[in-house]
Formats: structure tokens, sequence, C-alpha cells
């Protein structure tokens, strides 16, 4: 059975799994569906086009999937979807997808703190820790594991590798390599992200092995372009060095810079 609350507007045409708690003041309209043993904070808005996985929890006012922020979209019928066991704090707003892509997707067991914002066409992996007021413009991916200080913001199509970590207040105008640590204002990298790879079970002989990769980029003199040769001739054997060099090679804006 699911518990709402008899002031929520919850429309007879949603689908809605067991065992939700729906709260006060709720709105949930007609084209959202929502897994089991979520809770639906007081005041939040789901809107069409929502697809709440399973163990959800959204806090009050929080807005998900939304119309984008797009003056291109035309209504048409587009998505965002958030996975199991994701933490939605107070205030945060989800804009779904234009028909650029058709979705936005938030990935499993993330937390969102208060007032953070993930914009239309946005794939956020899984792991993900946005703090306060996090903004994430159009079209942006952030691969899994990644944490963002608050205030931080990520420019419109750039990518934030995996396991990186971007410190309070920072822009980041280019895409951010995997492992790294970045931050002040322009953004810039700042090592690597040691203690999260450490927590997450990676060896030491591969934390040298990535440190080495970066040193090459940020550190040898050479381009990006002429750190990645030397990079795959001397390095390339290594698993997360390979990650790297498809990130780089993948990248349309190029990475931030030291």
């Amino acid at each position: 059975m699911n518990t709402i609350h008899p002031t929520a507007l919850v429309s007879n045409k949603a689908k809605i799994g067991d065992n939700n708690i729906i709260y006060p003041f709720t709105i949930i309209e007609d084209d959202v569906e929502i897994g089991n043993d979520c809770e639906i904070g007081p005041n939040a808005v789901l809107y069409n086009g929502a697809r709440i996985a399973n163990r959800v929890k959204i806090y009050q006012g929080a807005s998900v999937a939304h119309k984008p922020q797009d003056l291109k979209f035309g209504n048409e019928v587009t998505y965002f979807y958030v996975g199991d066991d994701t933490v939605i704090h107070e205030f945060v707003t989800l804009h779904r997808g234009t028909k650029e892509t058709g979705l936005s997707r938030i990935g499993k067991n993330c937390l969102l703190m208060a007032y953070s914002h993930v914009a239309h066409d946005c794939i956020i992996g899984n792991n993900v820790i946005l703090s306060n007021a996090v903004q994430i413009a159009g079209h942006v991916h952030v691969e899994d594991w990644v944490t963002m200080g608050g205030t931080s913001a990520v420019h419109q199509f750039c990518n934030v590798g995996k396991h990186a970590m971007i410190g309070a207040n920072a822009m980041a105008v280019k895409d951010v390599p995997p492992f790294v640590m970045s931050g002040r204002f322009p953004i810039k990298y700042e090592g690597l992200n040691k203690v999260g790879l450490r927590r997450r079970g990676f060896s030491e002989e591969d934390i040298l092995m990535i440190k080495k990769t970066y040193d090459l980029i940020y550190n040898s003199g050479l381009n990006v372009s002429q750190a990645a040769v030397r990079i795959e001739t001397e390095l390339g054997n290594n698993t997360y060095v390979q990650e790297i060099l498809s990130f780089i090679r993948a990248s349309k804006r190029g990475i931030i810079g030291r």
C-alpha cells in the first residue's frame, strides 16, 4: 500500500508502485512513474516525464522533470530519469530533455543537496554528489563517483570524468578529466583525488600510473597531443591510463589547464 496525504494532488493516471509515502501538498502529474519504497516530500512537484526508480527520496519543494529552459523547446514528449537510492534535497530543480536527446538522467545512489540544478539533456552517473547550489548547464555529462563542492558549476556541453572532484565556487568551462582534483576561478588542475581513489579500492600502483599520466599532461612542458603520444607509449598498458586517454581524445572543448 501507498501512504498518500489527502492534500496531495496525485493524478489517477500516474503509475505508482508499492510502499511509497507522498506528503502534503505534493503534485504528481499524469505521465509520471514512481517505483517502490520512495518518499516524495511536501510541496514537491513531479511533472509529466518524471521517471523515478526505487527507494528514492525527494524532499520538500523539489521540482522534477519541469520544462527545459531552452528557447528551442517545443513541448516535445521528453523525460527525466532518477535511479535507485538517489536522494534529492529541498528545492532541487531537474529539467527533462529536449528533442536533441529526449531525456535527462541521474544515476543510482546519488546525493543532490539543496538548491542544486540539473538542466536539460544532462547525464549524471552513479554515486555522484552535488553539494548545495551546484549548477549543471545543458548537455553536460558527469561520470560516476564525481563530487562537486558548493555553488560550483559546469558550462553547457562540458564533461566531468569519473572520480573527479571539483572544489567549491569553481566554474568548469572545459572538460574536467577523470581522477583529478580541480578548483579555483578560473578552474585549474590541482592534482589527483588520491583520498577518493584509495577509499574506492584503487591500488597504489594504479594511483602512481595515473599520477605519471597527469605529470606528463600538466608538468612536462608538452602540449596535450604530444603528452598523449608519450603516455600511450610509456604507460598505455594500464586500464586507467587508457580511460584518461579516451576521455581526452573524445573531448570537444579541451581539458582544464593548470
